[in-house]
């Protein structure tokens, strides 16, 4: 004998709810799922102190992207060990667009083979997303050195060997490599000045304590003008448009890869953000890089604007790398 419990209307009362709720559930899934990317504003991790070039280029970036975003972006300066502390926030950050980081070459790629250990890995832990601008620098001497020209200057320095002091801004940065190149091939055995900034190098190079040094156009130019040090040639591919005068190092001969790369000022974001966002963040760098006065101001500090994209910045990155563990393992470099 067969016995058919019919449900209660109790028992269909919660069945036909948790039908509705789940239901419901589905409708609001994909308007969440889809929410418009920004609703809410973005945070540009700059990790060096405020003030500085890299801290200056990404305000005037911050208010252009926030006009195309239609949501503020919030400049956070995270300063510390050579950038490591600003861009380690960033790596460890939700891949969600909203914590962005504005950096420089040395955090983003030549730390890599400075450092013995390094709290995050570039490849793995974050995305590259646009490359703003090549900081190429103007390699200055003190009115003692009679050399006018780079073959001169190589000549001068493999003359007076041990007697020639070159400045830096740091252990590792593209000047102490560069100068260290330039040593070690001309058998100059010059001496290594490292400074905790670009303004009292150069107030040591106007004294004469030490000869020779790579500066930013924005820190050196009103020196050359005064002329407090002479400008022998600029680093990269090409002249700077700040000082439209001084011809490149390669243009003069030196076409040795360490007078022929740069530093640069570049976009990242945490690894695995969606492919959308990334490329959403490039095209609104792209659209205020462009814009005129954005133009003229990026030009006037001495950098070479770039036309990136994530693809762009990768391949260029991908090209650079074995270039700068070459200088670095040739310097001798190393921190900890």
């Amino acid at each position: 004998m067969t016995i058919t419990r019919h449900p209660t209307r109790r028992a269909l009362l919660r069945a036909t709810t948790a039908t509705a709720a789940a239901l419901l559930a589905l409708a609001h899934a994909p308007a969440q799922a889809q929410a418009p990317y920004p609703n809410k504003p973005i945070r540009m991790v700059v990790p060096f102190q405020a003030g500085g070039a890299t801290d200056v280029l990404a305000r005037v970036l911050g208010q252009k992207m926030a006009a195309g975003l239609g949501q503020p972006v919030v400049i956070d300066n995270k300063p510390g060990a050579a950038g490591i502390i600003g861009t380690d926030m960033v790596a460890k950050a939700a891949p969600d667009g909203y914590t962005i980081v504005f950096s420089l070459s040395n955090s983003l790629l030549t730390n890599e083979f400075l450092y013995e250990k390094l709290p995050y890995d570039t490849q793995r832990d974050l995305t590259l997303v646009y490359q703003v601008a090549m900081g190429p620098l103007v390699l200055v001497v003190h009115p003692s050195v009679p050399a006018k020209t780079a073959p001169e200057l190589l000549k001068y320095v493999a003359a007076n060997k041990g007697k020639v002091a070159y400045g830096s801004y740091g252990v590792g940065a593209y000047p102490h490599l560069a100068g260290a190149h330039m040593s070690l091939t001309q058998q100059a055995d010059m001496n290594h000045v490292a400074y905790k900034g670009e303004a009292p190098m150069m107030q040591d190079l106007i004294g004469g304590q030490i000869q020779m040094a790579y500066a930013s156009a924005l820190v050196a130019k009103p020196h050359i003008d005064a002329g407090k040090v002479r400008a022998i040639g600029v680093s990269g591919e090409r002249r700077m448009a700040a000082l439209p005068t001084v011809p490149t190092m390669a243009e003069q001969g030196l076409k040795d890869e360490a007078y022929r790369v740069t530093g640069w000022l570049a976009f990242a974001v945490p690894a695995k953000t969606p492919k959308p966002i990334v490329d959403r963040i490039a095209e609104e760098v792209r659209k205020a890089s462009q814009q005129p006065d954005v133009r003229e101001r990026i030009a006037a500090m001495g950098f070479e604007l770039k036309d990136s994209s994530p693809e762009l910045f990768a391949a260029a990155w991908k090209t650079e790398r074995p270039i700068w563990e070459r200088l670095i393992k040739q310097s001798g470099a190393k921190l900890e």
